[in-house]
């Protein structure tokens, strides 16, 4: 824990970040740093090199209730409140649906959707406390997607209608929000990249030329969805904004697959 959370704390706002070892939640737990909040961070993975983005981290299993239960007793205790909670652990297979074992569907499941469900029901208590705001990160294949990814998909539609579900039930204490990115340089992009069209041996020219064919003409970044998330977390500048979905694809989505 760095040394200044005893001076943030009760200072700033609370914001809980699941797999924030990976591109897109360190990412986003830097923009909230920046911003003043105190960062909870938690993986299943070590944080490594990554540990300077969080107040401080929980190395938990978030698809196992046991693990929920005790993110939820570090956080009630140190904080009491919880202003955001942002579910970002995912994993990828990608792999044709008829290849895909039942256990390797029920991971993507567990991992990406069970994980969500157990969080909020878990820290539900916390977040209406502070009348938090929840967002889901989904992913641009829950509504247009691609061969060898349908765990994936599947899962990241299944968040979309949970975050319309939940902004129903929770409302008005608690607001709750999907984000839709697109292709985002991270390691999961690099390695799910032998599933597509192009081929490349060069990672950084085939990101390059799936780059080309956005309206952008590029790849997103992961801090860009940090900042979409951070917006949709801040009830300053999103606090009549709940059930949506927001796409943040560089345009991928815009154009006609048939063009």
């Amino acid at each position: 824990m760095p040394k200044d959370f005893e001076r943030r704390k009760g200072m700033s706002s609370t914001v809980l970040i699941t797999g924030v070892a990976g591109g897109i939640g360190s990412a986003t737990a830097k923009v909230f740093r920046r911003e003043g909040w105190q960062v909870v961070g938690v993986d299943k993975q070590s944080l490594g090199s990554e540990s300077s983005n969080v107040d401080w981290f929980v190395q938990s299993d978030v698809s196992q209730e046991a693990g929920w239960q005790q993110i939820y007793e570090e956080v009630n205790q140190k904080v009491g409140r919880l202003d955001g909670l942002v579910n970002n652990a995912a994993i990828q297979i990608c792999k044709p649906l008829v290849e895909t074992t039942p256990e390797e569907w029920d991971s993507v499941m567990a991992v990406n959707v069970r994980s969500a469900y157990l969080g909020v029901r878990q820290m539900y208590s916390l977040l209406q406390a502070a009348e938090g705001a929840i967002v889901n990160v989904s992913s641009v294949h829950a509504v247009a997607t691609s061969a060898n990814i349908g765990a994936y998909a599947a899962s990241k539609g299944a968040m979309l209608a949970l975050t319309r579900s939940l902004a129903i039930e929770l409302a008005p204490a608690v607001r709750v929000n999907a984000v839709l990115p697109g292709a985002v340089n991270t390691e999961m992009l690099r390695a799910g990249l032998g599933r597509g069209s192009l081929q490349e041996n060069n990672l950084d020219v085939l990101i390059k030329k799936i780059g080309e064919r956005h309206l952008m003409g590029r790849v997103g970044d992961p801090g860009e969805i940090g900042e979409t998330i951070y917006f949709m977390v801040n009830g300053k500048q999103s606090g009549f904004i709940t059930g949506q979905s927001v796409v943040v694809d560089g345009g991928a989505m815009a154009r006609l697959s048939t063009e």
